[in-house]
């Protein structure tokens, strides 16, 4: 048997939560839109606390996304929210911003301290250096190909994270641009909301086919890609390189859709763990992730078998 990898979603709510650790989860990815960014729910400490006792109650763990541009205004508030966080008994945080590191090892140092600096977690120094101020994983960039995911996972002293299923962010600001260009052409936002139920995207004039979902929140605007990531066909050369924890990207997802997706990346994950050389990927796992997937968002490998310029 090989060491089997941690299945990671992300879940917005209570309902979410309870779904998706059913669907076969090993972890959940909760938070509150004030510290974390493009989570598909902001949950309180209250709803956090639920989560984790009902994670923990069947043996799954629980991380909150800390992931946000830490401004002076939030710090303040940023202390008391690591402590109930440890006294609630999460298992880690994301984190970008050093900030979070020290927040966490002062007031609740049992909690692990996962680094996700997005696009820049591109090289396994950096990754090492983060570990070496207390990270136990890294978050890859999503840019990163497979020779660079599989080369890079040997040289790492810390666990490593992978986003495996579902959208990502191809964009982000603080400011409302979608406000602000809807009031431009004469349609002001008086009522009503510009964030993820909306369902507005952008069409770029030369590519009239693709689809770019765009919301505002506290955070500011977002822009999230046009296609999915699905690596469920060749899951296995993760798994044999040996990174740590495959993440399913539920946000702007139906919660049956990711059900679904969750359970069929379960089932990979479990018959390679349990005999690798005997694996083979299955035909139909793909057919029924494509028989609910919106026919507008193309299925694709995302960057792990293109060239990524920064």
């Amino acid at each position: 048997m090989s060491i089997k990898p941690e299945l990671l979603a992300a879940a917005g709510s209570l309902e979410d939560a309870a779904a998706y650790l059913e669907a076969g989860a090993d972890a959940l990815l909760v938070g509150e839109d004030r510290f974390g960014m493009r989570l598909p729910g902001s949950l309180t400490l209250n709803d956090i606390r639920q989560v984790v006792q009902h994670a923990h109650g069947q043996g799954s763990k629980v991380y909150v996304s800390l992931n946000n541009l830490m401004t002076n205004d939030l710090l303040p508030e940023l202390p008391a929210y690591v402590k109930a966080l440890g006294e609630i008994g999460v298992d880690a945080v994301e984190f970008n911003d050093p900030s979070v590191l020290t927040a966490v090892k002062e007031l609740a140092p049992q909690i692990k301290l996962h680094w996700n600096a997005e696009m820049t977690a591109t090289n396994y120094s950096t990754s090492n250096y983060w570990g070496s101020k207390g990270a136990s994983r890294v978050i890859l960039a999503r840019e990163l190909n497979m020779d660079e995911v599989t080369d890079m996972k040997p040289l790492l002293q810390v666990e490593a994270q992978v986003q495996v299923h579902g959208m990502t962010n191809i964009y982000h600001s603080k400011r409302r641009l979608v406000n602000s260009y809807m009031s431009q052409q004469g349609r002001p936002v008086n009522e009503g909301s510009l964030d993820k139920e909306r369902g507005l995207f952008l069409i770029e004039a030369e590519r009239q086919d693709e689809k770019y979902p765009i919301y505002e929140d506290v955070n500011g605007t977002h822009i999230m890609s046009s296609e999915d990531i699905c690596i469920l066909e060749d899951l296995h050369l993760l798994m044999a390189a040996g990174l740590d924890s495959f993440k399913v990207e539920t946000l702007l997802k139906p919660r049956q859709y990711n059900k679904l997706v969750i359970s069929i990346y379960r089932k990979a994950i479990d018959l390679y763990t349990a005999d690798p050389s005997s694996y083979a990927f299955q035909e139909d796992w793909m057919d029924e992730i494509r028989a609910i997937q919106d026919p507008e968002r193309e299925l694709s490998f995302g960057f792990f078998y293109k060239e990524q310029v920064y």
